[in-house]
């Protein structure tokens, strides 16, 4: 038995929680993958799977295994790429995964500087806000904004976005300029953000100089459940809109398609993170990714306006 191949064959089984989809994967037969997982489990004396008609699922002994599996695989990839490394250059193919406002924005004008240093990899830039499930789709990593809440994924910080009120002139004639949260609450609609997740519609949030907090949950003729079409709405004159004070939301205030309201009230700061899969080895091509990204939104992030 080639005790590694088994090892990292376990590990992708456990990691789709299918037979098949690992031997397509792998490229094997199933039958050769189920032996690959029978002659582990027959050499380490223990089950590692639950088997079911319905189902796979991992034994104690099994979780327990997979866990310290994956960090040897980790270690030993890491050992091969360091040594490849040291004479050949990252090459291969990258799959993303961003919103669609940082792929027009940031990352498609910027991408001829990574190929410029990076000649043998290339990149297929899939554009969303919804989740992405990376290891069941083959993704290697993705740009997203908000807080982490998947522990399973590693996340770099690639800054923060203050985020602003503020609405179309053509709202603003017809409904009124809002001076207060009880202005909002009254005599407002606004153009929701939406998960893509779980369709929960977001609050606008509020906090005043004392640091009093308000969350108003206001009706909306339109929302959206992408960071683009967000702002075109806000546009539309559809609604008031909290949007990240991206350096195109500040041109839109500059030319006057969007006017900043309450001003004197915080709407708090929405964080942007590069995220991969902890237990997934960062490979070289991977690493020069998200290094190149980060130092890409530092420059950004720079270059915004107070």
């Amino acid at each position: 038995m080639d005790k590694l191949r088994a090892m990292q064959t376990f590990a992708l089984v456990a990691e789709l929680g299918s037979f098949t989809k690992a031997a397509n994967a792998l490229q094997l037969p199933n039958a050769s993958v189920s032996t690959l997982v029978a002659q582990l489990e027959a050499h380490l004396q223990t089950k590692l799977l639950a088997r079911t008609t319905r189902r796979l699922s991992l034994t104690d002994d099994g979780a327990a295994y997979l866990e310290r599996v994956q960090r040897l695989l980790t270690d030993v990839d890491e050992l091969e790429t360091e040594l490849r490394g040291a004479h050949t250059s990252p090459r291969g193919r990258l799959r993303v995964d961003v919103p669609a406002a940082a792929g027009r924005h940031v990352i498609a004008a910027a991408l001829p500087q990574f190929f410029a240093k990076h000649p043998d990899i290339s990149v297929d830039i899939g554009s969303s806000d919804r989740p992405v499930d990376l290891v069941m789709e083959g993704v290697d990593c993705v740009i997203r904004g908000g807080a982490v809440h998947d522990e399973s994924l590693v996340a770099r910080k690639l800054g923060e976005f203050k985020v602003i009120t503020c609405a179309a002139p053509s709202y603003l004639k017809q409904h009124g300029t809002p001076l207060t949260v009880e202005d909002v609450q009254l005599q407002h609609t606004a153009v929701n953000f939406f998960s893509a997740k779980t369709g929960r519609v977001f609050a606008l949030d509020f906090k005043d100089a004392q640091g009093h907090s308000s969350a108003v949950q206001l009706a909306h003729r339109a929302a959206a459940n992408d960071a683009d079409t967000h702002v075109a709405l806000a546009c539309a004159g559809l609604g008031l809109a909290q949007l990240p004070l991206t350096r195109y939301v500040k041109n839109l205030l500059n030319n006057g398609s969007l006017v900043q309201v309450m001003p004197q009230l915080d709407a708090g700061e929405l964080p942007l993170y590069v995220m991969y899969p902890r237990n997934r080895h960062l490979s070289a091509r991977l690493r020069a990714f998200v290094d190149w990204v980060v130092a890409l939104y530092a420059q950004k992030m720079a270059q915004l306006p107070a």
